[in-house]
């Protein structure tokens, strides 16, 4: 049963500033289709407001002016929920807790924070990974801007030595060290991040609707179900 379709840019549409590059479990193209936790969730979530999904995939850089400038309705690809992109946008509840880890090569001898002293530790720009890098002294930041290829790009680097080390969601690099043998994570970070949907400054429906849906999804079951298909291996955190 559709709940009030609530207002969007073009009626009827929910349009998503996203991207298109390959971060396995949260979002990835296989066979032309988009899928993981959130593509499964967003499909989830549209069919209940009675919206058609349209992903814009633009850079991250992008994101947040395409939903001021009304390009967008909302930014929906692995963001973290902070004070500063809360100036921007008004945020939904979360629909996922992340924690952040560090991936090295297999020999290379870092296992916590004070072992990246004096290494070069890379990550997407302007990301909650890179602020938390920050945390772990004297350490060289290197980063990388959001393009359709940027995990793989810095996955090259860290194999080519040319970063020592790369931060990220912990659920994205532990795909990338189950798919590389030559990986592995050095240490995890608990920071339990919420993830949530940006919506219009002024789009206080939408917003509503997507909070009332994502409140259902949480309270039914869908959503934890959703997670375990794709995330089994952590509890779901809501």
């Amino acid at each position: 049963m559709h709940q009030n379709t609530p207002p969007t840019l073009v009626t009827g549409t929910l349009t998503i500033a996203a991207s298109d590059y390959s971060a396995p479990p949260m979002s990835f193209v296989r066979d032309g289709e988009y899928c993981g936790y959130e593509p499964e969730l967003q499909r989830l979530i549209c069919q209940r407001l009675g919206l058609n999904l349209v992903r814009r995939n633009l850079p991250m850089a992008d994101y947040y002016q395409s939903v001021i400038n009304r390009e967008c309705d909302v930014v929906w690809f692995n963001q973290a929920i902070t004070p500063a992109r809360s100036q921007l946008v008004n945020f939904t509840q979360p629909y996922g807790l992340f924690d952040e880890a560090v991936l090295v090569k297999q020999k290379t001898p870092i296992f916590s924070p004070s072992d990246l002293n004096g290494r070069r530790l890379g990550g997407l720009a302007d990301s909650t990974n890179l602020e938390l890098g920050k945390t772990f002294g004297d350490v060289t930041l290197v980063p990388y801007p959001g393009s359709d290829n940027v995990l793989p790009e810095m996955l090259t680097a860290l194999r080519a030595g040319e970063i020592d080390a790369l931060i990220d969601d912990e659920l994205v690099l532990v795909s990338a060290a189950e798919a590389d043998p030559s990986l592995r994570i050095a240490f995890s970070v608990p920071t339990r991040v919420p993830f949530g949907i940006g919506v219009h400054k002024e789009n206080q429906a939408l917003l509503s609707a997507l909070n009332s849906c994502l409140e259902q999804a949480i309270a039914d079951g869908s959503m934890a179900q959703i997670w375990q298909k794709w995330i089994p291996y952590k509890p779901f955190p809501l």
